[in-house]
């Protein structure tokens, strides 16, 4: 078949011989069901106003989107630095990560630092510090009481809100509470900072303040806190403090009706008898208690 015989038979141009010749070809039976089907089709109606308003709101969606387009290097670029944030945040995260351990009422433990040296923790209290960079920076966090054991060498600090103690190596204790602030130095010599006024205080001395103001005091060289053999000891402290060592250490709520919170106490309770330390506060000031359940109401002896 001639290759021009298809586009003859289509404009009706092919001579008798020719179709003839074109009907006997293998194509001519397609051919022709494709022409007989096309007959059927339908254009669709168009309509230009229309299309000329499609037109022109594709063409101003397209100005008001702005795409902007990075190479594969450029991307790679910026995917890189975000990740190379996010691995620096993990290092400095790591790096940094606080070892903790704190105590609930009626509650201490003991603590032996990288370096040997011990701590043992009162009731209601809790320390950081970081394990990873121990043997660069001997440095305690401390909200609440401890007492330190600190073994010879680099400098030892331990930091609370209201000041802070450094040592090369001694024993002292520490007690951070709300408006109660103590320092005491059972060995060697401490260096204490409080309102941004630094002083010394040598083995058997103390320094606590109240409300902001510091009063120094006597203690015994070579001992230890009171608390560590289960008592807790107070010389000229007011009473409300006292009473919120006896319900860390007993684990109390305790109330108070018509008494003094602010009278000083001198003395000693028991931080492993409950009935003991309840006659050891009130017998001194005179004041009576009842005590129901894990509550316990001081009150004046002469009120019914």
């Amino acid at each position: 078949m001639q290759e021009n015989y298809l586009a003859k038979w289509l404009n009706n141009e092919l001579s008798e011989s020719e179709l003839e010749e074109f009907k006997k070809s293998e194509e001519f039976a397609t051919y022709q069901r494709i022409a007989e089907t096309s007959k059927e089709l339908r254009a669709p109606q168009f309509d230009s106003n229309k299309a000329w308003e499609r037109l022109q709101e594709s063409k101003s969606n397209q100005e008001a989107t702005k795409v902007i387009s990075l190479s594969p290097f450029k991307a790679f670029l910026r995917v890189a630095a975000v990740v190379a944030v996010l691995l620096a945040g993990a290092y400095f995260y790591i790096n940094t990560l606080d070892e903790t351990i704190s105590t609930s009422f009626a509650e201490n433990t003991e603590i032996t630092l990288p370096d040997s040296s011990e701590i043992l923790l009162n009731a209601e209290s809790k320390v950081s510090y970081s394990e990873k960079n121990w043997d660069t920076k001997r440095a305690i966090s401390l909200d609440g009481e401890a007492f330190f054991k600190v073994a010879k060498g680099k400098k030892f600090t331990v930091t609370t809100q209201q000041g802070t103690v450094t040592v090369l190596g001694t024993q002292f204790n520490v007690e951070n509470r709300d408006g109660f602030f103590e320092v005491t130095c059972y060995e060697g010599l401490v260096s204490v900072t409080f309102n941004g006024t630094e002083f010394k205080l040598p083995a058997g001395n103390s320094a606590v303040a109240i409300d902001g103001i510091i009063k120094k005091s006597k203690a015994e060289v070579n001992g230890q806190p009171s608390w560590v053999n289960n008592e807790s000891s107070f010389k000229s402290i007011p009473l409300k403090y006292v009473l919120a060592e006896l319900q860390r250490q007993h684990d109390l709520e305790v109330s108070l009706d018509d008494i003094d919170e602010n009278q000083l106490f001198t003395g000693t309770f028991s931080n492993s008898n409950l009935d003991l330390a309840l006659k050891s506060i009130s017998t001194p000031l005179q004041i009576s208690f009842k005590l129901e359940g894990n509550k316990v109401l001081f009150y004046e002896e002469s009120a019914p």
